[in-house]
């Protein structure tokens, strides 16, 4: 469980009400959005893009296929961020927050796995290997 609660209340003051603005967003989802991004390495546009290829970064974001937010709007929260100098306030919330509990985060990686049906041999009837 991450400290939620904190870092909306961090960014909340500075975020957008709505009003047809460029964040139609959830705070939380662009904050997880945001999160992912810095964690993964990925740029404005792979970090549109992967939501559509990983069920896993969909979930975690709370965004679904047919509102995927577009690079734009990624661009245009961490300039939200930079302008009100929040982002360094994020890391040291969650930094904080994971060494109380004696973890360190510096990188993610996400692995995307299919599990297929194989033969438990390539060998025939005869024991040798098949062609």
């Amino acid at each position: 469980m991450a400290p939620w609660k904190g870092l909306v209340a961090l960014i909340e003051p500075h975020y957008p009400k709505g009003d047809g603005c460029w964040l139609a967003y959830p705070l939380m989802t662009m904050l997880r959005v945001h999160l992912m991004q810095n964690w993964l390495g990925y740029s404005d546009p792979a970090m549109e893009e992967a939501p559509y290829e990983t069920t896993i970064l969909r979930q975690f974001s709370g965004v679904h296929l047919d509102r995927i937010s577009d690079e734009t709007t990624i661009l245009n929260f961490r300039h939200l961020l930079e302008k009100h100098e929040l982002a360094g306030g994020i890391f040291q919330v969650i930094n904080g927050y994971l060494g109380d509990r004696g973890l360190m985060l510096r990188q993610g990686t996400v692995v995307d796995a299919t599990i297929i049906h194989a033969p438990s041999s390539t060998k025939n009837k005869d024991g040798k290997y098949a062609p």
